[in-house]
């Protein structure tokens, strides 16, 4: 793979791999605005990366933005621009009036996000969603941040942590950190804080769930670390329905690996569902569906075949997870085959399952509220690498980072959004808002279920009826999407940051 590096020596260097030897500030003095503040450092110059130099270097921050490739390759990326988008090139949904996605771009879009208003200029015909013309973005956001008077790109590998007099640094690597940068962080978090393969189960939302069928108990009833005996939503299935639900497993169509995935072992204790079902029948049983320990309180005579266990995602008690239910089973095969377990079949998916290859922290551990490392609080954590799923979420995290990067080289402590809004809910969910720490902390995209559950919204219709089903749901997302927004701009407006003088 080859690169051709299009920036001139006064915004960008291409100084290859420098091994420990990084290049400090002094350094780059020529290329930097001659001002009395230190520049920030930013590791990464994907979604999360380019989202915080944009933020910070318009606080009139200096940022120095290094980006490995130019000097060398991943095994997913085709260039060497700036956000490219090695995926989708869809945004998803831009309906901030009542989609959880829509906010979340509305509200960047108000912080003057680099990635929205550049996504919104190469836009491309997707219905209500919002996607781009991959190849116009990427070129877009590297000529935006090349010009910008205070940002240097430099083109090297971070191979380990920043030596010490780099005081202000973000780690936006993404999915595809360098192998010895992730080393280097696994080294200093430990060997249960920093993940390589992400095995995804789907979550439902509780309102979902059909409890005429389901029932609350934990297995044998032993209480959690609250003291609860009932952390758990159970859903039974009887013989028939069991060996109908492992038939549809193994049939059903199944995604593959990408390229840069198939080197990627399965971990025994994250093994796809439907692998689990054709090694027997019967193995599921014994593994995540097994029935002992459980009494239906709708039939207690009867004893299930079969139980699938959900159990709770965040701390609102909105999200639950199907527990073991990982798999590389297609989504439209997710949904139709899941809705065949008894309570589950009108659920509707706040995240869907999968498996793929990842790295990312284990950041209710690790991470305070403004995305700094607890145990060495000079390096901000940034993108997917913080435990968020999607360009926009990954963005976000950029978003935040870069403004909590320059209110502290500014002098000008800033709290984070509220966890009404879009942003707020997502750092909320990876510093705090999630239970149990590794155990069940997975990569999130941004949805309802994050946010704290509203309860003044309309309950009738214009006809004056009132509002059930799908009708109310509805009406109760416009409520939060509202009061998402309200929230985030009174936040802004508290938290503006004046570029220095």
């Amino acid at each position: 793979m080859s690169y051709q590096t299009p920036y001139t020596p006064l915004r960008a260097l291409a100084t290859g791999n420098h091994g420990n030897r990084h290049l400090d500030a002094a350094a780059l003095a020529p290329h930097i605005p001659r001002m009395s503040i230190k520049p920030i450092h930013i590791i990464g110059g994907g979604m999360a990366g380019s989202e915080a130099a944009w933020q910070a270097a318009n606080a009139g921050v200096p940022v120095i933005l290094h980006e490995m490739r130019g000097v060398k390759g991943t095994d997913a990326h085709q260039t060497d621009k700036l956000a490219e988008l090695v995926c989708s090139n869809s945004f998803r949904s831009d309906d901030h009036e009542s989609n959880a996605v829509g906010v979340l771009h509305e509200e960047m879009r108000r912080a003057n996000g680099l990635i929205m208003h550049t996504a919104h200029d190469h836009q491309v015909p997707a219905g209500s969603a919002l996607a781009v013309d991959r190849e116009g973005f990427a070129e877009a956001v590297t000529a935006k941040l090349e010009a910008h008077p205070n940002v240097t790109i430099v083109r090297e590998e971070i191979d380990g942590i920043p030596p010490e007099d780099w005081d202000s640094v973000i780690v936006a690597t993404g999915p595809l950190t360098s192998l010895k940068l992730a080393e280097a962080i696994h080294a200093h978090t430990g060997e249960d804080d920093l993940a390589f393969f992400d095995a995804i189960a789907p979550i439902v939302y509780f309102d979902s769930i059909d409890m005429t069928k389901a029932w609350r108990q934990s297995r044998y009833d032993k209480p959690g670390p609250g003291g609860d005996t009932a952390a758990y939503i159970n859903c039974p299935l009887d013989e028939d329905q069991y060996n109908a639900f492992i038939d549809a497993l193994i049939s059903g169509e199944k995604t593959e690996f990408k390229e840069w995935e198939k080197n990627t072992p399965y971990f025994e204790g994250c093994l796809p569902i439907e692998v689990m079902a054709e090694r027997g029948r019967e193995t599921l049983r014994y593994g995540p569906m097994k029935p002992v320990g459980l009494t239906n309180p709708h039939q207690p005579d009867i004893k299930a075949h079969a139980i699938v266990q959900l159990r709770q995602d965040n701390a609102h008690g909105t999200l639950w997870n199907m527990v073991g239910f990982q798999t590389k089973l297609k989504y439209g095969a997710q949904t139709e085959i899941f809705r065949m377990i008894p309570g589950l079949e009108k659920a509707e998916f706040a995240r869907l399952g999968g498996i793929h290859r990842n790295t990312f922290l284990n950041s209710p551990k690790l991470l305070d509220e403004q995305l700094r490392m607890k145990s060495l609080p000079r390096l901000r954590f940034a993108g997917q690498v913080t435990g968020v799923e999607g360009y926009v979420e990954s963005a976000g995290m950029g978003l935040l980072a870069g403004r909590f990067a320059a209110a502290e080289r500014l002098g000008r402590p800033l709290a984070p959004p509220p966890e009404t809004t879009a942003l707020g809910s997502l750092i909320r969910h990876i510093t705090g808002g999630h239970l149990e720490g590794k155990a069940t902390f997975q990569p999130m995209n941004v949805n309802f279920g994050l946010f704290p559950d509203i309860t003044e919204f309309p309950k009738h219709g214009p006809d004056g009826k009132r509002l059930r089903g799908k009708d109310k749901g509805r009406a109760k997302k416009r409520a939060q999407a509202a009061r998402a927004l309200n929230d985030f701009d009174t936040w802004l407006a508290a938290s503006s940051l004046v570029p220095a003088e």
